[in-house]
């Protein structure tokens, strides 16, 4: 279950520095215009997919680029911590602590208590933050889905959808072919 919280005095939001006070308890924690985002630690399809998804992004990865796997901040200011499941930046953009800025490309991988999230609220954020290419994972065992989109204007546009089998032969933010049951072999016996 995904919770969203306004700090104990609701005259004020949440900051980043806030977010530095939080237990260590496994659950991740983002800040949406100030709003806390709580969301259980990801189950281990969630992880499969991700770790799958890092190395065949990271074997593609050009020079001057990084991929980079969660937990990891975007911090464009101190109301908006996201921490996207996978992320492409410029090596340049990238600090030792987060992302200051938009990344090239963010990937959600949806789990059972984040889909309409990850759908709605984070892609319209990414939106908002100028992020070029978005992407959502379906884990599913048996029929696992990718959907990219890239930002059109200040909306996203759906580019690619592809199921099971089918490749996603994305061009950006890097040339890459993604293989949505390769992602899930490892959840297989």
């Amino acid at each position: 279950m995904t919770v969203m919280a306004t700090p104990g005095d609701v005259h004020r939001p949440y900051t980043a520095a806030d977010l530095e006070t939080m237990p260590d308890d496994g659950r991740r924690y983002e800040l949406i215009d100030g709003e806390l985002l709580v969301s259980p630690a990801p189950g281990w399809p969630h992880q499969e997919v991700v770790f799958s998804l890092y190395g065949v992004l990271r074997s593609a990865c050009p020079r001057g680029l990084r991929v980079v796997g969660a937990p990891f901040a975007v911090r464009p200011d101190a109301f908006n911590e996201y921490q996207p499941d996978v992320l492409v930046a410029r090596y340049g953009d990238l600090t030792m602590e987060d992302l200051p800025r938009a990344p090239l490309l963010a990937v959600e991988v949806i789990s059972p208590t984040s889909g309409l999230r990850d759908a709605n609220l984070k892609k319209a954020v990414y939106a908002r933050m100028g992020v070029p290419s978005f992407w959502l994972v379906l884990p599913d065992l048996h029929r696992p889905a990718l959907t990219a989109f890239e930002l059109d204007g200040d909306e996203y546009r759906q580019v690619a959808h592809v199921v099971g089998a089918e490749a996603c032969e994305a061009q950006r933010p890097f040339p890459v072919r993604v293989v949505p049951d390769d992602l899930v072999v490892g959840l297989h016996p």
